[in-house]
């Protein structure tokens, strides 16, 4: 809980009184204050370059520094009940995102009617002065005490956990993907948009004239593309599967064709692309305001998965963890209660998952479930039903009972918290990038940087 904030009443007020704080630029400070004010100068704005001499500036505006003055004479001194009357800034210096701030002042006047005067100044790290001026404000007349607990707080939706995803896979060589029926605009847009980060090497696979057509609506060049003149989905489909296997692929992606055609081909015993593990879907989500990627399995191909199938699933979701640098992912086995009771089937699934797990026919990260979803990602909530353990409140993995519990809570995720979302299907030979027809372009971005990092652990 924070402490209320208290004020200093103007017949307390002494000349030479002083008050400070210190406060550390980050780069959410600056959306926050660009959507706050309108103002969208990009040298303010933490991933452009403003005045085009190749370096992302990330610079203080100088009225949000100017408003931390007014901070520390609205919260501390005088503090709750300040009014501002006039105020003077002389920027000296500048201020980056990742600096840390010190905000002073000292007050050097009290006149009529509770106007008090004081000198403001800004300094950085070292002690330089970055800001100085004089504020005058008219003080409170009588002690006060606020309690700022009951705020409200803000979540900036930004996705800084795909943006360090797309860091490690772009030095990557691009890897060659069979990109089956991308003859609408997304479809191909996603393909391209992977090439242009050098993550995918696309081999465009169906009918020539639809593909030409969809880049010509979206302006996309298709110089330098080898394109396979296959119009037949379920033949695009096979010579997709074909390159994987013949070496000359190392990924599948999903243009505009029914999954099912695309799975009936990667399934298929003799030709396909199948292992001794099932296939199952991954979604790879970043929500904003949670402090690590959020995976959510299977929500696109087990409708109802048995207890096998669910090892399968959750041994999938583990090792594409591994390879996004999760060394040892929790796991949280979803249910819609936290005990095990035998009417609800998926709580004795999620019991003998974990045993599984604690006996090594699940490896590599730690399973724990039941779990219901308050407890599963909330601490609070776990302590509060006392669930104790390493994956109650931190999972990073969450397994849906069936899918469409799990195409439910991936959606949902999507559409009211704002998540950015990727993910491919695990489990064949090589990663198969199975975008929705919804899916924007960041979402085909991160499904293709999510693929090439599953094939660099693939190759190591």
């Amino acid at each position: 809980m924070k402490p209320p904030i208290q004020n200093i009443p103007y017949n307390a007020l002494e000349i030479g009184m002083e008050a400070q704080q210190v406060r550390t630029l980050n780069a959410d400070d600056l959306y926050v204050f660009a959507n706050s004010s309108g103002n969208f100068n990009p040298m303010h704005l933490p991933d452009k370059d403003g005045d085009g001499d190749g370096q992302v500036e990330a610079l203080a505006p100088g009225l949000w520094i100017g408003s931390l003055i007014s901070a520390v004479l609205g919260c501390q001194l005088p503090g709750p009940g300040t009014v501002y009357h006039s105020q003077t800034l002389r920027f000296v210096g500048r201020a980056f995102a990742g600096d840390t701030l010190t905000i002073k002042l000292r007050l050097t006047a009290k006149g009529d009617n509770r106007l008090v005067k004081f000198d403001t100044w800004v300094e950085a790290a070292d002690g330089s002065r970055v800001l100085e001026g004089e504020a005058e404000v008219y003080a409170p007349e009588k002690a006060m005490s606020f309690d700022v607990d009951d705020l409200p707080g803000l979540t900036v939706r930004r996705h800084v956990h795909f943006e360090r995803l797309l860091a490690r896979a772009e030095p990557l060589p691009p890897i060659p993907t069979a990109v089956v029926a991308p003859e609408r605009p997304d479809a191909l847009a996603g393909a391209i948009l992977g090439a242009d980060h050098t993550l995918i090497d696309p081999i465009l696979i169906g009918d020539p004239g639809k593909i030409a057509e969809a880049a010509e609506q979206r302006g996309l060049d298709l110089n330098g593309y080898r394109i396979i003149d296959l119009p037949d989905h379920q033949q695009a489909a096979a010579r997709a599967v074909q390159l994987v296997n013949d070496g000359q692929a190392a990924a599948v992606m999903k243009g505009h064709l029914h999954t099912d055609i695309l799975l009936g081909e990667i399934i298929k015993r003799n030709t396909g692309l199948r292992t001794k593990r099932r296939l199952s879907h991954v979604f790879v989500m970043d929500v904003p305001g949670l402090d690590h990627l959020l995976m959510v399995t299977d929500a696109a191909i087990n409708i109802s998965p048995d207890l096998m199938a669910k090892a399968d699933i959750i041994q999938n979701a583990i090792y594409l963890a591994h390879a996004l640098g999760i060394k040892e992912p929790k796991v949280g086995v979803l249910s819609a209660v936290e005990k095990i009771n035998p009417a609800i089937p998926s709580t004795l699934d999620a019991a003998i998952l974990s045993k599984m797990a604690e006996r090594g026919q699940i490896k590599g990260g730690l399973v724990d479930g039941p779990l219901a979803m308050d407890n599963a990602i909330n601490l609070k909530a776990a302590a509060t039903k006392n669930i104790r353990g390493l994956v109650a409140g931190r999972a990073q993995i969450l397994v849906a009972p069936n899918m469409e519990a799990g195409n439910m809570l991936a959606k949902e995720l999507t559409y009211l918290a704002h998540a950015e979302t990727g993910g491919i299907v695990m489990g064949a030979k090589c990663p198969v990038i199975l975008n929705s027809r919804s899916d924007d372009d960041q979402a085909r971005l991160a499904s293709c940087a999510i693929a090439a990092l599953y094939a660099e652990y693939k190759r190591k």
